[in-house]
Formats: C-alpha cells, sequence, structure tokens
C-alpha cells in the first residue's frame, strides 16, 4: 500500500514548504490550529532523521507553534509522533484550549481539555473558507517573523 504523506494529490491545506519538511494544516480542526510536519522524504522511524533535518523540524515547529500561539492564544501544546496509522515521520501540532476559541464566526472547543487529545472527533467539519482563513493568519504570522528559517 502506498504512503498517504509521499502521495498526496490535495496539497491545498500546505501552509510552508521547507528544505526538508512541509507544514500542513489539518483538514480536521477540533482543534483549532492543529498543524502537521510532514518530512519530505520517506522515513518510518523518528530516529532515522538527519541532523539538518532534526534542526529544521526543531526551528519549524517552534515557529508554528509561536504564531499559533499569537494567533489563538491556546493554554498548552500536545505534540504527537506515534506512527501508528501512516508510516512516515511526521509531528502533529495540537494546540489545547481550556476555553472555547471564536474564529470568523465558528465556536470551536476541546471537549477533551484535561485529558488526553484522542479520541478526537473525526467527525467535526470546518467550511474550506475558515481552513483557508487560518492557513492564511499562520502564514502571515510566519513569513513576518524573520528570526527563524526561511
Amino acid at each position: 500500500m502506498p504512503c498517504k504523506f509521499c502521495h498526496r494529490d490535495n496539497k491545498n491545506l500546505v501552509i510552508k514548504e521547507y528544505n526538508y519538511w512541509t507544514l500542513e494544516l489539518c483538514y480536521n480542526q477540533a482543534y483549532l490550529g492543529r498543524c502537521l510536519v510532514i518530512l519530505k522524504r520517506h522515513a518510518e522511524d523518528f530516529f532515522d532523521i538527519t541532523k539538518d533535518e532534526a534542526k529544521e523540524l526543531f526551528e519549524i515547529s517552534k515557529s508554528t507553534r509561536d504564531a499559533l500561539v499569537k494567533i489563538f492564544k491556546p493554554d498548552l501544546f500536545n505534540y504527537g509522533s506515534l506512527g501508528n496509522f501512516i508510516k512516515h515521520v511526521h509531528l502533529h501540532i495540537i494546540p489545547r484550549y481550556s476555553k472555547p476559541r471564536l474564529f470568523d464566526g465558528i465556536k470551536f472547543v476541546d471537549a477533551k481539555w484535561g485529558d488526553f487529545y484522542y479520541p478526537y472527533d473525526k467527525n467535526f467539519k470546518t467550511p474550506d473558507k475558515i481552513l483557508t482563513n487560518i492557513i492564511s493568519k499562520i502564514q502571515e504570522d510566519i513569513n513576518e517573523s524573520k528570526k527563524y528559517i526561511a
């Protein structure tokens, strides 16, 4: 079975391409601002990434976290890299919220606050226009901040 991340057709959720990684918004926004950082080459074990890939991952994750803090003001973050369903190195950046957040007229509620983020509402639907607006906000902030990688 082909790797879902190596053979993606739909790239409309891409926030930014980097040298080794792609930053993407998760389609399911049960956690407002949830992102994925996906390795551009195929590797299945996190400890098989190179020093350069690791350095860039850390910088991308930090700049993404900083952007999400500025834009949505989450109370904390969860980070996940399990590889159970998609055996391709990637990192989930999951903002967590103690209280609901309103964005573009939609109320986002962290129903699992104070608990493990999974399982979450897999049927949560966010209109495409809102997904595009979330992506734009994150892109703006990341592109404004020159203290991290290009």
